[in-house]
Parts: structure tokens; sequence; C-alpha cells
């Protein structure tokens, strides 16, 4: 008996981890799209302008994206369970600073705090997961891992829509709360101290010079439209920089035999078409979601939790496909590559037909597809991506593999803005520069006093919008449809040992 109590007691350590690592994947993933459906509440409260409505996205992605690039070099140098805990400490001063914001600058700020601490949550996470279950039990592991993630986001509107309509948007942060001091607690009891033997250097240069690219051209991005473009003196330094950044990262990549990118990953032919490829998959994922709950809420009027409602098919569908493509036995992974890919294409030409008049069932037969066809294609390209890849290089590979889903999202969000208020502004002279006094159909009344105009313009205003939201799904369709060839390049599988 006396035996048998230390085993029992590992094992429900063991299961208490297990649930704490998946309970921290999915709270890194749901805080990316919480504040979708909370949006109009959150811009109205802070005063915030629709032009930097993506900064809610793309600055906790960014600062997330650069975290996670750190997370293997600190785990190894300070310790695996001291890394996770100041993580989940500072995750939970951002919420803090999240709730307490009264400007968009003060909100964008706390979500880059929020967003770097949660950086390191998925890679530890599954790296303690690992650790945590027999080898056995790994692959049942990393599908459960993948699953709360892509959970993480697909719910994360739904939830946040209903927070917000009911308990104000500021609540939408109070939901990780629990999560968080579970998690913490999880950790501090049952997880064993694991350092590096050795420390390992870290290519810190690489790492600044590439975020330096990369937030330069995100910066650009968002900032463009607002500033008019290259009138602006900003927009130049923020191009200098970026294209600065980038150069002296391939100019480092190509000189230094050690960076945190190694070039052997580059050679691995299925890998670098993978992680194009998954470019394309972020770029259409969230930016899907930041043009979808808008759509709804501020051009068709529907109420905010209905919003995040409408969410949740395109969520069951994705989480169901990579579920069920666990189950298919051993086959060419480029059939459902192409197959997904389709898919998303036929439900982002569907989405084209949006109209004012539509009720909900296109935007839900939509999202059905696409969160179908995405669910198909992110497990086949995680097998193709490691398929012909050196097990050395896995880890190295997976990073390689979200950072570039995790850029792609965020460019994604910024390109689709750009095009919507360009597209907006044209559509609108189109519609307006027939409405003029000498129009019969704007002259039926005699003169049309000043409140009648507004209500003309408001209402070409809208038209214009609708028109170009509508248009930005056109862009989405294209990034997958630009990549699909490259599914044709793709090694064929190994033969299963």
């Amino acid at each position: 008996m006396s035996a048998a109590l230390p085993s029992t007691v590992v094992a429900d350590g063991h299961r208490t981890i297990s649930l704490a690592a998946l309970m921290a994947t999915y709270m890194q993933a749901v805080n990316i799209s919480l504040p979708n459906a909370a949006l109009p509440h959150i811009q109205g409260t802070l005063s915030m302008a629709d032009d930097e409505v993506g900064w809610v996205f793309s600055s906790y992605i960014a600062a997330s994206a650069v975290a996670m690039s750190m997370t293997n070099w600190l785990a190894a140098r300070y310790g695996r369970k001291t890394d996770y805990q100041f993580s989940l400490v500072v995750f939970a001063l951002g919420l803090m600073l999240d709730t307490l914001a009264t400007t968009s600058v003060q909100f964008v700020l706390a979500r880059i705090v929020q967003g770097a601490a949660s950086g390191p949550f998925a890679p530890l996470s599954l790296a303690i997961l690992l650790d945590a279950q027999p080898p056995a039990r790994h692959a049942r592991m990393s599908l459960a891992w993948t699953v709360c993630s892509l959970l993480g986001i697909s719910t994360g509107a739904s939830i946040g829509g209903w927070f917000s309509e009911y308990l104000g948007w500021r609540s939408i942060f109070y939901f990780s709360v629990p999560m968080t001091a579970f998690i913490f607690l999880a950790m501090a009891f049952c997880l064993r101290e694991k350092k590096a033997e050795r420390n390992q250097p870290f290519d810190f240069f690489g790492l600044a010079t590439f975020s330096l690219g990369m937030i330069g051209l995100q910066m650009m991005l968002d900032r463009g439209e607002r500033m008019e473009w290259f009138a602006s003196a900003e927009i130049w330094i923020e191009a200098v920089a970026s294209i600065l950044g980038f150069y002296l990262f391939i100019v480092h990549v190509m000189t230094t035999k050690e960076h945190f990118l190694r070039t052997a990953l580059f050679r691995d032919r299925n890998l670098v078409l993978s992680t194009v490829i998954s470019f394309a998959v972020g770029f259409v994922l969230l930016p899907t979601l930041a043009l979808t709950s808008p759509m709804l809420e501020e051009l068709l009027n529907y109420p905010v939790d209905t919003t995040g409602y409408m969410t949740i098919p395109r969520g069951v569908t994705l989480v169901g496909g990579v579920v069920l493509m666990s189950l298919v036995p051993q086959v060419d992974y480029r059939l459902f590559l192409i197959g997904g890919m389709a898919l998303v294409v036929y439900a982002n030409w569907l989405m084209l037909g949006y109209s004012p008049a539509m009720d909900w069932r296109p935007v839900a037969e939509a999202g059905l597809l696409q969160g179908a066809g995405l669910g198909m294609v992110v497990p086949a390209l995680a097998k193709a991506a490691f398929g012909t890849l050196d097990p050395k290089l896995r880890p190295e590979g997976s990073a390689l593999i979200n950072l570039s889903r995790l850029y792609g999202s965020t460019i994604g969000i910024a390109v689709v803005q750009i095009f919507f208020y360009g597209n907006a502004q044209a559509m609108h002279v189109a519609l307006a520069k027939d409405l003029t006094p000498y129009r019969t159909a704007a002259h039926v009344a005699g003169s049309i006093a000043k409140p009648g105009l507004a209500a003309l313009n408001g209402m070409v205003t809208h038209q214009a919008a609708v028109v170009a939201v509508i248009g930005q799904f056109e862009i989405l369709m294209f990034a997958m449809l630009v990549v699909s060839p490259l599914v044709l390049f793709l090694r064929k599988p190994r033969p299963a040992s």
C-alpha cells in the first residue's frame, strides 16, 4: 500500500500538469480573438478610430511572436518552471492593464504586455505535456494541444461577445483570471524545475533585426492610411527601419553559422513550402474574423452577442476537421491539402455574395465550409512540414511554422484594412458623384435640406462600406489561390515504417 501511494500522487500530479498546460494553450489562443465581437463597445469607450482596430489583434500577436522566439533560451537559462510562472504573473498584469485602460494607446500597450507574456505558453505547454506523458501518448497529447489552440481562436469571439453584451467589455479580460490562477498554482505545486545542463548561446542580433523588419513593416501598414503614406516622415522612418532590419537579418544569416533560425531548416523543401502556406493560412484565419464581426455589427446591425454566436459554426468544423484528420489512415497528405484549400477558396467565394438583405444563413454556411477546409489544411500541413524534416530540427521547425502563421495573421489584418479604407473611399465617390441637385432622383421634393443631405450621405457611406468589406474577402480568396500550386512541389510522404 505504501509503495502505491507515491505512484498515485505522481499520476495525479501529471494529470494536473497536463490539464494546466492545455488550459494555458487555450488561454493564449482565446485572448487573440476575445475582443473581436466586443470591438464596437471598446471603440466607443476608448474613442478608438476605425484604422486603430487592427492594433487590438496585431499588437498582441506580434508581441507574442517575439517572446515565443526566446522561449527555449529563457527556459534553458532560468528554468522552465520559473519562465512559465513569471509569464503567468506578467500575463495577469496585462489583463489588469486591459481593464484599466482609458485611451486607445493605453489599451494597445496593455495588449502588448499581455501578448508578450503569452508567447511562452504554447511551446512550454507542449514540452511539459510531452514530458508528463509516456511516449505512447505523445501523439494524443500533441493532438489535444493543437485542438486547444484552435478551439481558443474559434471560441474567443462568441465568449467575448456574450461577456461584453451583458457584463461590459472589460469583463472579457476577467474571463482569463481564474484560469491564470489555477495554472500558476498547478505549476507551483506539481511541476519540477528543469534547466539545461549547459547554457546555449542565443542569437539576439538575429532576433532583433528580424523583429525590427517585421515591426517596421507592421507599423507602416497600420499607420500608412492615417498618415497619408509617404507624405509623412513617420512612414518613411518605419519603411527605412523595416528595410534595414530585413537587410541586416539576411546578411547575418548568410555570414554566421549559428542564429535563432538555423539554415538547416531552409534546406528542407517541404518545411519551406509549408511555412509559406502556413503564412497564407494565418492570412485567412484571423482576418476573416476581423472582417466578419464589424460587418455584422456595424453594417448589418446585429447585436454583439449574436455576432459572437455566428462564429461558432466555423469553430466547430475547424476543430472537428482537425480531430477527424487524426483518425484518417496514412495516405498522401497532399490530397487533403488540395481539398482543404479548395474548400477555403470556395467559402471565400461564397462570402463575395454577402449583402445587406441577407439573414444569418450565408454567414453560417460560409463559416462552416471555411472551418472544414482549414481543419483539413492545418494537420495535413504539419504532416507535410515534418514528414521529411530531421527529428532534431522539429522543435525549431515547429516554431518557424507558428511564427509564419502568426505574422501571416498580423500582416493579413493590416492589408485588408488598407484595402477596405481605400475601396470604401473609392466606392463612396462612385456612388455619390451622381447625387446632385440636377438629378431627378435626388430632387424629387425640391431642394434638399442639410439634414436630408446628411441622411443621404449616411446611406451612401453605409453602402460603400458594405461593398468595401465584401471586396476584402476576395483578397483572402486570392491569398489562398496563390499558394495552392505550391502543394504540387511538396515531396511525396515517406512510407510508414
